[in-house]
């Protein structure tokens, strides 16, 4: 490690702004690298798919969800429609309302919501609603898909209002967790 990362890393453990407090021209090339976009993607959609395993594990749709915001946690949840008994219970809405109480505003226009799997029309309905301006994805959704699949709501310019988005993050962990799911369901009813 270079006198640079030491110092950054100090820094950064203090509380410290480097281009503030101290004033000083690091050369760029002794800087660390910043993670990439993918990275990042990926780090949030693990924390996404830990949310899945919670609902796999309480025998619910194994789906789950991230809402972050400004490099932080606002929201996690994942399905609770059986628990609930409630149609609506998808991860997403969950997240929603959750990052909604956490941020103290139903506009969560400084949002990226991660999801274990493509939104469906209720969800991207609500995310749209909600001001939501980027969605990241893991796996497609043959069925009910409404962002990429069967449906494009989020690229449809009748809307007042944009969502970025892009799916396939870990989308072989994503998909995996829902086929063993319904795999487990279907020979749980041989059974």
């Amino acid at each position: 490690m270079n006198s640079a990362t030491r110092l950054i890393r100090f820094c950064r453990r203090s509380g410290i702004s480097i281009a503030k407090e101290l004033r000083i021209t690091l050369n760029p090339e002794e800087l660390p690298a910043a993670p990439s976009e993918t990275a990042r993607h990926e780090r949030w959609m693990r924390l996404a798919l830990e949310e899945a395993q919670a609902a796999y594990a309480q025998d619910e749709v194994p789906v789950g969800a991230v809402i972050v915001s400004a490099g932080r946690v606002v929201a996690r949840a994942h399905n609770q429609r059986e628990q609930l008994e409630d149609p609506t219970a998808h991860a997403e809405m969950i997240a929603l309302t959750q990052a909604a109480a956490s941020l103290g505003s139903w506009r969560l226009s400084n949002c990226t919501l991660y999801v274990t799997l493509e939104p469906c029309p209720m969800c991207a309905g609500a995310v749209l609603q909600a001001r939501v301006p980027t969605v990241i994805w893991g796996a497609t959704d043959p069925k009910a898909g409404a962002v990429e699949t069967l449906y494009q709501l989020f690229d449809d310019a009748r809307f007042n209002h944009r969502v970025d988005h892009s799916g396939h993050v870990l989308e072989n962990e994503c998909g995996r967790i829902l086929s063993d799911f319904f795999r487990d369901q279907r020979s749980k009813k041989l059974k």
